[in-house]
């Protein structure tokens, strides 16, 4: 079993930046396809961005692109999101997920793909 801890959430104005961080263990970390998800009040869980086992490939939703990037540092164990040009809509919980199944230059997109998951950090972008 793999844990994930979140961290790096907080207030920002609008046009601002976050970089929210996840650290994994458990598991041999460069084997596992990572990913980061949101979930805004009263709305279901969705994907932002993933990142393959060795950072060779990455993808992202259509609202974040060119704003957002996502890398992992395999020595540290640890995933990031950078946020930049955030938008009040961008507010939510972020999670992080991971999972082995996904293979070596494979890409998770959906909740369902991803077994592992973290606590979630709060991200809040003002108007």
């Amino acid at each position: 079993q793999v844990q994930l801890v979140e961290s790096g959430g907080g207030l920002v104005q609008a046009g601002g930046s976050l970089r929210l961080s996840c650290e994994a263990s458990g598991r041999t970390f460069s084997t596992l396809a990572m990913g980061w998800f949101r979930q805004a009040p009263g709305k279901e869980r969705e994907f932002v961005a993933a990142i393959s086992w060795y950072g060779g490939n990455t993808d992202y939703a259509e609202s974040v692109k060119g704003r957002f990037s996502i890398s992992r540092d395999n020595a540290k164990n640890m995933v990031y999101l950078e946020m930049n040009s955030l938008k009040p809509e961008d507010t939510a919980v972020y999670y992080c997920a991971a999972d082995s199944r996904i293979p070596l230059y494979g890409l998770g997109v959906s909740v369902k793909e991803y077994s592992s998951w973290g606590q979630g950090t709060q991200v809040t972008v003002s108007s």
